[in-house]
């Protein structure tokens, strides 16, 4: 799961955020949710619980993943 911007083309979606979502829901096995920094840090106070798996660093994004089950 990422967060960002993308741009509206008729019938898609594009941009460094879908990119960068797909790259991090590719390291995702079954029943995990990665999370990218920036998603992490805008559900702070949801009350919703991250347990680290670390920092894994993605191809072309100055940002990086983290899990969450």
């Amino acid at each position: 799961m990422h967060t960002g911007e993308v741009e509206h083309v008729p019938g898609n979606v594009r941009g460094v955020a879908v990119h960068t979502a797909a790259r991090i829901m590719a390291l995702a096995g079954a029943n995990e949710v990665f999370v990218s920094g920036a998603t992490m840090e805008l559900a702070a106070g949801s009350g919703l619980t991250f347990e680290s798996r670390g920092v894994t660093p993605s191809r072309g994004s100055p940002g990086s993943a983290r899990s969450s089950r």
